[in-house]
């Protein structure tokens, strides 16, 4: 666990976690921060935090003693988000404190009872509500709902014009030296930004309507600096990462950037012969393409890796008269996290009979989908010159149709 200063009385309690799947599902092939702050007034309060995740109470007595923090004196625990990233250390901190209140919304209120027992000093809060800690600093609370949890809020600090954001403008990532967006080199910039997206797309993606609202509040903030739960915090241009999140919801509406995934696979190697000659077709275009092959690739990477592209190809067989199961099955995930709108081609290979053609149609339907589909090219057994020729046919309109889904 790592202390840095953010500001005048406000620190950050940082620490990587690497060993974990997020949320008991999603793959960190980069690791993730946890972030905690201490403010400190007259009084003092630690907002979300770390303690549980590395197992000692020890370890946050260093961390706090390196800041001149008592922890036996920590007034408030302010739980922006009860899930248990940000909340599951209550439990330890009540074996260095039990004298505090936590302060959260009413529907977090509920969860703490659920999670760790009743007893518990709480003060709920609700939009506007404010907690002076002596000494300019003051803080005010703010309810983004469904930015992941119901329960989740902003929690702003006046004097430093300091926006703890919780999960909001998080990213995926680890981080070593560099905590600051005013730090970080160029390379550190876009590993955050990818590590953004596949965060915001496996995590807050099928919440991206009422993002766009959270987006919307952030804005009504005199902000200096955006402390998020996960990730860098942003103290010389906050309006990066605002803007970041704005585009990636626009991702989730069916936008992304000039490139195209082909998410694919094969039995027999019938499809990867059209997927190999659909890679020397995408590059005399000059268009970046991502191939996933499905299920070697994780659901963490496809999803991100789908959800950034303008354009999407599934190359995939009929298998036991439906779709390759493992094809069939990250679409099925797709339409879970709502990727929504997409452009998209299919063609794949057949034996003795088809109907990958169905399954996919009915999985679009099902999860209200509305990907806007190039006509499919199947072919039965290894693909011939023509079959080539209705594959290129395909990809070309499918480049036509992405031109104005890129930004």
């Amino acid at each position: 666990m790592k202390q840095i200063k953010i500001a005048d009385g406000i620190h950050m309690l940082s620490m990587n976690v690497e060993d974990m799947l997020f949320e008991g599902i999603w793959e960190l092939a980069n690791g993730v921060t946890l972030n905690s702050y201490i403010v400190k007034g007259e009084k003092t309060a630690i907002i979300d935090g770390v303690i549980g995740w590395d197992g000692v109470p020890e370890t946050l007595y260093k961390s706090l003693g390196e800041i001149d923090v008592n922890p036996e004196e920590i007034d408030y625990l302010i739980v922006n988000h009860m899930e248990p990233d940000h909340s599951g250390w209550i439990e330890n901190f009540k074996k260095i404190n039990d004298n505090f209140t936590i302060i959260c919304t009413d529907k977090a209120a509920k969860l703490i009872n659920s999670f760790y027992g009743d007893g518990e000093k709480i003060k709920v809060v609700k939009e506007g509500d404010t907690l002076d800690l002596g000494k300019g600093k003051k803080l005010s609370f703010h309810p983004v709902p469904n930015v992941h949890w119901p329960d989740t809020m902003y929690t702003y600090e006046s004097d430093t014009k300091t926006l703890f954001s919780c999960d909001m403008y998080g990213a995926f990532g680890r981080m070593e030296e560099h905590y600051f967006d005013d730090e970080m080199t160029t390379e550190e910039v876009d590993f955050f930004e990818n590590e953004g997206i596949r965060y915001f797309s496996n995590v807050m993606g099928t919440f991206a309507p009422m993002v766009k609202r959270a987006i919307k509040k952030s804005k009504e903030f005199d902000i200096n600096i955006i402390a998020p739960g996960h990730g860098p915090v942003y103290r010389q241009n906050p309006e990066k990462i605002i803007d970041d999140y704005t585009r990636f919801c626009k991702y989730s509406a069916g936008y992304g950037k000039k490139e195209i995934t082909i998410l694919w696979g094969s039995m027999y190697g019938m499809t990867a012969k059209a997927v190999e000659f659909v890679e020397k077709v995408l590059e005399r275009e000059g268009i970046k393409v991502n191939k996933l092959e499905m299920p070697l690739e994780s659901e963490s990477e496809m999803i991100a890796t789908v959800f950034k592209s303008a354009g999407l190809i599934i190359a995939a067989p009929t298998y036991e008269y439906k779709m390759f199961p493992p094809v069939a099955a990250a679409i099925e995930e797709l339409g879970r996290k709502k990727v929504i709108n997409k452009a998209a081609f299919r063609f794949g290979s057949y034996g003795w009979s088809g109907g990958a053609e169905r399954e996919l149609k009915d999985i679009i339907e099902k999860s209200k989908m509305k990907w806007d589909f190039v006509e499919t090219v199947e072919f039965e057994g290894s693909p011939n010159e023509e079959d080539l020729n209705k594959v290129e046919s395909g990809v070309l309109k499918l480049l036509e149709k992405i031109e104005e889904k890129i930004v």
